[in-house]
């Protein structure tokens, strides 16, 4: 089986997004990554998904992103909103997309893997600009002239196999594919045990995307 890395945060869309990759046949090295987030929750979910999904590893990187700040998920002294707010909203973490795909790169290089799995989405998404098509091609390109591997002929691929599906067709697909959606954890300020709060921007499009796909809603809130 090829090797790939797979993003694996612990919510609705990474665990889809490894599915996915598991039922185009390669053999899964899921990363997550503790970057300071005060949802914690999702580490644990993001652990018993690997194992559902049978992932051949799973390993939890640990970065300091709430040293730098900026963010309503990485800093308690900003409040996470509980309506939709227009632009870019306090919850977008500078440039973590950027350190996760990184992060993936280096350890991808490592193991002889040349494609990686992010699971971004461009259409029911909050306003981030790393979760955009123009993004993902851009770390493509880094990564040809970034690394060893890739200066001496490999081409590394960055698959982002949500990004032009709604909340409701990743539910759906992930249904299809034996996704266990009561085992994530979506909300920006789930409780230690992984009760979703309701309000925030995750709680709201997940929940308007079990609806639309007519599936149950196994979240459990607070």
């Amino acid at each position: 089986m090829i090797p790939a890395v797979v993003l694996l945060s612990g919510g609705l869309d990474s665990a889809t997004t490894l599915a996915i990759a598991s039922a185009l046949r390669f053999r899964i090295f899921a990363l997550s990554v503790d970057y300071g987030q005060r949802h914690q929750a999702e580490l644990h979910a993001a652990a018993r998904i690997a194992a559902s999904l049978n992932a051949h590893e799973h390993r939890i990187m640990r970065v300091d992103l709430a040293g730098i700040g900026g963010s309503a998920l990485t800093d308690s002294a900003l409040a996470v909103p509980d309506s939709p707010s227009a632009g870019i909203p306090v919850t977008y973490v500078p440039a973590r997309n950027t350190l996760l795909l990184s992060l993936a790169l280096g350890w991808a290089e490592v193991i002889g893997a040349v494609d990686i799995f992010l699971g971004v989405n461009a259409v029911d998404y909050s306003g981030y600009p790393d979760c955009r098509p123009e993004f993902i091609a851009a770390f493509e390109s880094l990564a040809k002239v970034a690394t060893k591997a890739g200066v001496e002929g490999a081409r590394f691929q960055i698959h982002a196999p949500l990004v032009n599906m709604s909340k409701a067709e990743i539910i759906r697909t992930g249904v299809d594919m034996g996704v266990d959606y009561s085992l994530t954890v979506s909300c920006y300020q789930a409780t230690e045990e992984g009760l979703a709060c309701g309000r925030c921007d995750s709680c709201r499009l997940r929940f308007a995307g079990f609806a639309a796909a007519g599936v149950p809603d196994p979240t459990r809130y607070a």
